[in-house]
């Protein structure tokens, strides 16, 4: 079996030295992914002028969520193609909001899921990151 990686330009370079994405026969790997721009901000994270921060699991969520479709259009794939997500929060109080954003994108039919807390995540302003396997074969585009 073959495998490819690849890094997408326009994301957020990884904070190691791993892929956006990776092949593995038929099957699409996606590492983790975070609200991060490709500048390091962060969607969902705002400090306001009296130094208050405001977290918001909607916006990271969608904007995790579209970065996820980005990586995998990179390689000709789209959410339909994915068959299972994981799911990291800092807090289960979230998972709210989480799951209404996540059923805007998903419905029965879609990828399975698993949504763990984690004690934090790369960032102290993340609230969210997903990784997430693709099955699209290779028969139908490579990377």
């Amino acid at each position: 079996m073959s495998t490819e990686a690849k890094l997408v330009k326009g994301k957020a370079l990884p904070r190691g030295k791993f892929p956006h994405i990776k092949r593995a026969g038929d099957f699409l790997f996606v590492s983790g992914t975070s609200s991060r721009r490709p500048d390091n901000s962060l969607v969902g994270a705002e400090v306001d002028e009296r130094g208050t921060t405001h977290l918001d699991i909607v916006a990271q969520t969608i904007a995790v969520i579209e970065n996820i479709r980005d990586i995998l259009g990179s390689v000709g794939a789209t959410l339909d193609d994915l068959v299972e997500i994981s799911a990291f929060l800092v807090n289960m109080n979230d998972f709210a909001g989480y799951n209404q954003v996540y059923g805007t994108y998903f419905d029965y039919d879609g990828p399975t899921r698993t949504t763990v807390a984690v004690h934090q995540l790369p960032h102290p302003h993340l609230l969210i990151e997903i990784k997430a396997v693709a099955y699209k074969p290779l028969s139908q585009k490579r990377i």
